[in-house]
């Protein structure tokens, strides 16, 4: 190749690369088009309420359980109002595994059983299990409910407490007064009475004031007999 033709493809490739340089530093010029779009976005913002979160409070345990005529208002204690049954000592023991740690008994308003066994089994099921038992102002405590009372390892009532005691019938109709004084139907309550710590003669002559009313009457006992017969401490 002779100079001249080295030359003149010098000078064109010198003239491309200015002409490259020069449409690189132009500015952008806009795309022409027949139609013109506007593209736009929507941006959705959410707002949220950051709330501290709180420790939860668990239900007060026992303020609403009942078992039978027993009501546990404390992990200590329990109300009693209303009738023992056949069922009730088998309710009580069950009160006790779910609570273990009860210790009260507050007699609002008993007024005895309906069978005297299943009453004198629940009575020594409260003085094995080591509670005391009281009866609160307004309380009263009837019939085969006073034999619950003493089964308390403490006794205690408010001064105008009522304690109404007396004949026990049996299915058959037949009164404590209607046995001889030998029958050892009599025998099962003084012995029930010595056990809770009532001495002797103390015993008997509880038994015989709760007989000497019949089962269709009532014989008030104030606080001061109640006392007198250690009935109370």
């Amino acid at each position: 190749m002779n100079d001249s033709v080295l030359k003149g493809a010098r000078g064109g490739l010198l003239v491309s690369a200015v002409m490259l340089l020069a449409l690189l530093l132009l500015p952008a010029q806009p795309a022409t088009s027949a139609s013109r779009y506007i593209v736009s976005e929507t941006i959705e913002t959410l707002e949220y309420d950051l709330v501290e979160p709180q420790p939860s409070t668990p239900p007060a345990r026992g303020l609403t359980d009942q078992f039978g005529p027993f009501r546990v208002i404390a992990a200590d204690t329990v109300e009693m109002t209303g009738t023992v049954d056949s069922h009730t000592p088998a309710i009580f023991r069950q009160m006790l595994v779910r609570y273990p740690g009860i210790r009260r008994i507050e007699m609002l308003d008993c007024d005895g059983s309906v069978d005297e066994e299943a009453n004198l089994r629940l009575a020594r099921m409260i003085r094995r299990a080591g509670i005391s038992t009281h009866v609160p102002s307004q309380g009263s405590v009837r019939s085969g409910a006073v034999e619950l009372f003493l089964a308390g390892v403490s006794r205690t009532a408010h001064p105008d407490a009522e304690f109404i005691v007396h004949s026990w019938i049996d299915e058959d109709g037949r009164e404590a007064n209607d046995y001889p004084a030998s029958d050892p139907v009599h025998a099962e309550y003084l012995d029930y009475y010595t056990e809770m710590g009532m001495p002797k003669p103390t015993a008997m002559a509880f038994y015989a004031l709760t007989n000497s009313v019949p089962f269709s009457e009532q014989l008030r006992l104030s606080h001061g007999d109640m006392a007198r017969l250690q009935l109370v401490h």
